[in-house]
């Protein structure tokens, strides 16, 4: 299974809910655990298509009915797809662009880190200087 950007929280979420699926490359993820998510990710303006008012506001409703991730990890940690990769079914490719502006490198690095700390396969591909598009993509 391929994902970017968004596409990528789905792969990582199927990958760790379905057995069927073998193997998973991640372009530019957006894999941070939800604390990540809400503290230190925001949607670069200027992107090409708008959202609709209420997906903008995921943070606050979120935040409202559960409590932010310190008030409540275990909510926040049982729907984190990070929690978990000890059920992840197949090895796992990482890219991100070094200078993506849109979804933090950090984030790659760190599901890099916790899935060899899971004992899982895992390679993570870092490219000097490319954005959240990656040259490759384009």
């Amino acid at each position: 299974m391929w994902g970017h950007s968004l596409g990528g929280f789905l792969t990582l979420r199927a990958m760790v809910m379905s057995p069927d699926i073998k193997a998973g490359v991640i372009w530019a993820g957006v894999v941070g655990s939800y604390p990540d998510l809400i503290n230190n990710w925001r949607r670069a303006t200027g992107t090409p298509f708008p959202l609709p008012s209420g997906a903008r506001r995921w943070r606050q409703v979120l935040i409202e009915q559960f409590g932010t991730p310190e008030e409540n990890p275990t909510f926040w940690n049982s729907i984190s797809a990070n929690s978990y990769l000890s059920d992840i079914s197949g090895p796992l490719q990482l890219h991100h662009g070094t200078a993506d502006s849109s979804v933090p490198i950090r984030f790659s690095q760190t599901l890099d880190r916790q899935m060899k700390d899971a004992g899982k396969t895992v390679e993570l591909f870092e490219y000097r200087g490319d954005d959240h598009n990656d040259k490759y993509l384009k």
